[in-house]
């Protein structure tokens, strides 16, 4: 006897799968200028048990400038999030962990390299911004002056450097006729050899010039500096000669003394500094005892008092030389011819500067003799005025009366009345009493020095009554207050 039957088993499902990262697309290089949200990676991620442990979750690991955008179920797209920098990180090891929900949960890794292309964001730099350079003048042409460095922080074709010299001018030529340099290494060589006595410093514009696209550039300053050789000898310019080896001719008396100026040697050098610094030495000579030279002046004189015996015909060999290394030199010649009767043949200049001038102090003597009677005749014109004006001044106010020659006025009796009107716009002296009937009166208005106008009116009333009148219609008249007369004498009769 036979029997059948279905049993169902129901397995269940524990979590004893890791997850799986599965990279959907090979990473690509990612330039250093990509914006965020460039994708980098597609990733996707599976996890073969059921329920909450099948269900996955991905991370990264912290610090990456990158992240995991979800697309669909269980994919993911690896994009960036940050800046990014080749010069400073260049390649990127981004860790991605997965983990499920089961329990317990588990987990795996895994790691994505993602290298980062250059982009020409950075300029060649020099290491430092100017260079000085020193070289000795009279150089050999095609030496090397100095080499300058420079260097680029990209790569590859970005960082290939050439070097060039930019245009400019030394003394209105063009500095490419000067120097020149090598485009792979920036050695910067002479042209032709160097004078100092013509050309002291001068610069160059060095440019370096990396080869990305577009190409960055930068600059760079090398400043020149020829330094002094002696090559030029002491140049005599005085005494001059016409022609090589012709004579400088000095008369001298016989009757100098010691330390007499006969003459001075000038020269000069085309140098500088030591190699410019002159002496002068008396080399040969007729009579070495007579005559000596100023080391550092040129100034011959005389050693002692000059003798009836001395030759009357004497000759200097001076040597100039200067103080460079090697030393140069030159020589002057001096003849000297001793004469009776020449009491100046050379002037000494100190001494006569000193000597004062008979002609400039006759001069100066006038002037101030000029200069005294001038103040004199000043002094005693101001005491005259001023005791002609304490004869004339009767009073200290602004206006006085002066009396006539007519005996009316020298009567001590006569009852004479001055007031003084200051209202109102005109300003008046009015006279008051003595013999009305009198028609021979005489006035004369003195103006203090303070007073602001010059301009009076002189009346001469017949009565107190019409001279008020006559003051009134004069007030009357005037437009405001304001207004001022004109300098003029008003008379009635």
């Amino acid at each position: 006897m036979e029997g059948h039957c279905r049993v169902q088993l129901d397995v269940e499902d524990i979590n004893d799968n890791a997850p799986e990262i599965v990279l959907a697309s090979k990473p690509s290089p990612v330039r250093e200028d990509a914006p965020s949200g460039t994708v980098v990676a597609l990733i996707s991620a599976r996890d073969l048990d059921a329920g909450d442990n099948g269900k996955v979750t991905l991370r990264l690991s912290k610090g990456s400038p990158f992240t995991l955008k979800p697309s669909f179920s269980n994919d993911y797209e690896l994009v960036t999030s940050g800046p990014l920098d080749r010069e400073n990180v260049s390649e990127y090891n981004v860790e991605i962990t997965a983990t499920d929900s089961g329990s317990p949960p588990l987990s795996s890794k895994k790691i994505i390299p993602v290298s980062i292309t250059d982009v020409n964001d950075n300029p060649p730099l020099f290491t430092q911004p100017s260079y000085n350079v020193y070289l000795k003048e009279n150089g050999v042409a095609g030496s090397i002056l100095y080499s300058v460095s420079a260097s680029d922080l990209d790569f590859g074709e970005n960082a290939k450097i050439s070097y060039s010299i930019l245009d400019s001018k030394v003394q209105d030529v063009s500095v490419s006729s000067y120097v020149y340099i090598n485009s792979d290494n920036g050695s910067i060589y002479s042209m032709h050899s160097f004078d100092y006595e013509k050309l002291k410093v001068f610069q160059i514009q060095v440019q370096a010039k990396d080869q990305g696209s577009p190409s960055l550039s930068s600059n760079a300053t090398v400043h020149v500096f020829i330094l002094d050789q002696n090559d030029n000898a002491p140049a005599v310019i005085y005494p001059s000669s016409a022609a090589p080896g012709s004579l400088s001719h000095q008369r001298m008396p016989r009757s100098a003394k010691a330390g007499h100026l006969v003459t001075k040697v000038t020269a000069v050098d085309a140098d500088s500094g030591h190699n410019a610094w002159i002496s002068y030495k008396l080399a040969e000579a007729t009579d070495a005892s007579l005559f000596t030279v100023n080391l550092y002046t040129g100034e011959v004189r005389t050693k002692r008092a000059v003798s009836e015996q001395d030759d009357s015909s004497q000759r200097l060999l001076i040597e100039v030389k200067d103080d460079g290394e090697p030393v140069q030199s030159a020589t002057a010649t001096v003849s000297i011819l001793l004469e009776d009767g020449l009491h100046e043949p050379v002037l000494d200049l100190r001494h006569k500067a000193a000597e004062p001038s008979k002609k400039n102090g006759r001069i100066t003597l006038y002037l101030i003799l000029s200069l005294a009677s001038v103040s004199v005749l000043s002094l005693v014109t101001f005491l005259i005025l001023t005791v002609k004006c304490m004869r004339n001044s009767r009073s200290s106010g602004s206006c006085c009366t002066r009396r006539t020659d007519y005996d009316d006025y020298k009567n001590p009796n006569r009852n004479l009345q001055i007031q003084l009107n200051t209202d109102g716009p005109i300003k008046y002296v009015e006279v008051l009493g003595g013999d009305m009937l009198s028609q021979s009166q005489s006035f004369r208005s003195c103006m203090s020095p303070m007073s602001e106008y010059s301009d009076f009116t002189l009346i001469k009333p017949s009565s107190t009554t019409d001279f008020k009148e006559v003051i009134s219609v004069l007030d009357a008249s005037l437009p405001d207050s304001t207004w001022t007369f004109e300098s003029q004498q008003v008379s009635r009769e």
